[in-house]
């Protein structure tokens, strides 16, 4: 039986991201498929991934005659299928990556929401609002006080679906920011994780694709702007 992974655009699929990330980093054998999710081809492509997957959207894993269709539970499964090494063996860590894992997928993409995924490869990055700066602040804050809990070098101390599951928030507001000198722990695990092979592969594939651009982007750039007299 195959075990296919429909992915989307490697520069505007964070959710992908994650679920191809525990994969790979899972040791799973998949075949992938790459579904362009840009507009407006976008409208058709997920049409047809709806025929077999309830959201009708990516990722979606299909191993066999089961079918996976949100990013949290491929990433479980990955882990499932793997060994668990994915996530911490013990029940109290494992409840604590969980609620990490939970942040990302129920609130955390929600924080500096102007600055989407697919801006993170844009070559003319605007720079980002007072409001965004202090949010973003307050993430790596959190991320640095977790790697000082956990003693790293990740957040877990080894590898977890916590870490891959941030990997495109990390581009995301990572890209942005001007310096990480603030939280040298959270710096020296972004360096990490921009450093695994798979995270690597990635977004290397994604700069080499054309930008996914998002008018409301520079929006607020044009506000910011002083008026001229």
């Amino acid at each position: 039986m195959k075990r296919i992974l429909y992915s989307g655009t490697k520069n505007a699929s964070s959710w992908a991201f994650r679920a191809w990330l525990a994969l790979r980093e899972g040791g799973v054998s998949f075949e992938e498929v790459v579904v362009d999710i840009r507009v407006p081809q976008r409208y058709e492509n997920l049409a047809a991934i709806g025929k077999f997957s309830p959201p009708g959207a990516v990722p979606v894993l299909v191993d066999g005659d089961v079918v996976i269709y949100d990013s949290l539970a491929i990433m479980e499964y990955a882990n499932e299928l793997s060994g668990g090494k994915l996530l911490p063996g013990e029940v109290r860590p494992r409840a604590h990556c969980r609620s990490m894992l939970a942040w990302q997928h129920s609130g955390l993409s929600n924080i500096c929401p102007r600055l989407s995924f697919e801006s993170s490869f844009y070559a003319n990055r605007r720079k980002m609002t007072l409001e965004e700066r202090a949010a973003a602040g307050r993430v790596f804050g959190i991320w640095e006080k977790e790697l000082a809990d956990s003693g790293g070098p990740f957040l877990m101390g080894q590898l977890s679906l916590a870490d891959l599951a941030f990997v495109p928030t990390i581009q995301r507001l990572g890209s942005h920011m001007e310096s990480l000198a603030e939280w040298p722990r959270a710096r020296s695990w972004v360096e990490r994780m921009r450093g695994l092979e798979s995270v690597s592969e990635w977004l290397g594939a994604a700069c080499r694709l054309p930008e996914v651009m998002h008018d409301e982007y520079y929006e607020q750039e044009a506000a910011m702007a002083p008026a001229l007299p």
